[in-house]
């Protein structure tokens, strides 16, 4: 699902009321439609009155027709208008009047410096001031009314975007803070910056009939991965494939206190369904592996405690280093050595990244479509302190193409960055995946699919929908606050069967 930018969708609107030969306002009332569609199957009439807050803009003549359909399916509704230009909009202007045709539904109106409404205490509030379409920070009485709004005690609901927030950069004004987003046909990029969740809440995007052909030729590099994109990445399985057809992985982890790592990260790699896995731990970890995963094979580093040195490469279909690892000079070292020397496809994780911060000149033998798979501090150490989620994502961009390399930039909508810029989003996962060793088990996933043959981009996607399902599914049945490692694992096979459904 793609995610255009604020041009891109006035263009959309635009093309399709010219192709459709529709006016706006009949545009405007499919929106209106989509979002009551939804709001009365999430909201009943007996969960307290309405209240609908108004702008002069489109944004508010969405809100003038979902008051007047509200009304229409008994909901107790009350607009307030917020004069906010002397020049309404067309289509609010009409839909203003065939609201107040009605008669029965109330319409206050507020000028600036005007005192504030006073809501209900169980009243819904929905927010319909200001558009995707805001060019400049809300300030002054407006950014009071924001604030204001902001604090009512009951449920929020902003219409398309929450008045207030920019949807392709920082925003620095207010911001009304919502509950629950209604999105029209395609999600905003402001939706999948950390910084903006207590404002968006829980959003949901809903189609109203925007022109495909439009959208399937609009550039843009950032897309949502859905459940048919990524399934149609997986490889039928045949029936004389054997352990040899599937890949042989090495992973290079663990350390004196860190073997933990080492395990989860091999008992996924093979849970995802890779032939052969060996795992290179220093001798402190040799026996602990034999007993907590027989299926793996072991290869011992001549350290006690630390990984220093890899032996022959040439068996391996697929490298994933770092989980565990440590970030002494010895493993330094080895880690330089093993990026000189891999020819097979290449994961990073976890102190292979720390190191690789610490040694920017190891950077000349990371070899173009490695994968690395940071956590936001983790990224900030390689590639220098952000100040916010998009100046992050757009460093990410940059450097997946200066670097020639793939970034799985971790967070609660994990981001797939490759060389060409593009970046896919990933809906699946929850908080409880927040606990220690979930990082291990995704790095053993997608070094499982490079192992089977599958090219970074898609081992990337495929590994980390994947893994955010299997969370998904361990969530539902021992519930988030509750959720190890262990159980991510445990529900990879689930997840490729819900994912095959």
């Amino acid at each position: 699902m793609k995610i255009l930018h604020t041009d891109q969708t006035r263009q959309l609107d635009a093309y399709t009321i010219a192709q459709e030969l529709i006016a706006s306002i009949d545009l405007m009332e499919r929106a209106a439609l989509a979002f009551v569609h939804w709001f009365t199957n999430q909201f009943g009439p007996e969960e307290g009155p309405v209240r609908i807050a108004c702008g002069a803009g489109n944004n508010g003549g969405d809100g003038l027709a979902i008051a007047r359909l509200l009304h229409q399916r008994f909901y107790s509704v009350e607009v307030l208008v917020f004069s906010i230009s002397p020049n309404p909009t067309p289509d609010f202007q009409a839909n203003l009047e065939r609201l107040k045709a009605i008669r029965s539904v109330p319409i206050q109106t507020f000028q600036p410096g005007d005192p504030f409404p006073t809501l209900p205490e169980r009243s819904i509030l929905i927010d319909g001031i200001f558009g995707s379409g805001l060019n400049r920070p809300v300030e002054g009485y407006w950014a009071e009314l924001l604030e204001h709004l902001s604090k009512h005690p009951g449920t929020k609901v902003s219409i398309d975007v929450p008045s207030g927030l920019f949807t392709d950069k920082e925003t620095t004004g207010a911001v009304f803070r919502a509950n629950y987003t209604l999105s029209f046909e395609l999600p905003k990029l402001a939706f999948f910056i950390p910084e903006n969740h207590p404002y968006v809440g829980c959003w949901v995007v809903r189609p109203i009939g925007l022109d495909a052909g439009f959208v399937a030729h609009a550039e843009t590099p950032y897309q949502l991965l859905t459940q048919v994109q990524v399934r149609s990445l997986l490889k039928e399985r045949h029936k004389f494939d054997h352990k040899g057809t599937f890949g042989h992985a090495l992973l290079v982890m663990g350390s004196h206190g860190k073997v933990g790592a080492a395990i989860l990260a091999s008992r996924a790699c093979l849970r995802t369904g890779c032939g052969l896995v060996t795992v290179h731990v220093p001798k402190c970890a040799y026996p602990i592996l034999q007993i907590a995963f027989p299926e793996a094979m072991v290869s011992v580093d001549l350290h006690e405690f630390y990984f220093t040195q890899h032996g022959p490469l040439n068996a391996y279909k697929a490298i994933g280093i770092g989980c565990g690892l440590g970030t002494n000079q010895l493993t330094a070292t080895g880690l330089r050595k093993l990026l000189q020397d891999a020819e097979a496809p290449l994961l990073l994780d976890a102190d292979a990244l720390n190191i690789l911060s610490e040694h920017p000149e190891f950077w000349e033998d990371v070899k173009p479509g490695a994968i690395l798979t940071p956590h936001p501090r983790e990224f900030d150490r390689l590639f220098g302190t952000c100040k916010n989620g998009f100046e992050r994502l757009e460093r990410a961009r940059e450097k997946a193409v200066e670097k020639k390399v793939f970034i799985i930039l971790k967070g609660a909508y994990t981001a797939i960055i490759g060389p060409d810029g593009a970046c896919y989003f990933n809906p699946t996962g929850n908080p409880g995946m927040g606990t220690g060793g979930s990082g291990d088990v995704l790095s053993g996933m997608v070094t499982s699919l490079l192992a089977q043959g599958y090219p970074p981009r898609d081992a990337a996607m495929l590994g980390v929908y994947l893994h955010g399902l299997a969370g998904d599914i361990a969530a539902e049945e021992w519930q988030e606050e509750a959720l190890i490692a262990s159980d991510i694992v445990e529900c990879i096979g689930k997840a490729f069967k819900k994912m095959k459904s």
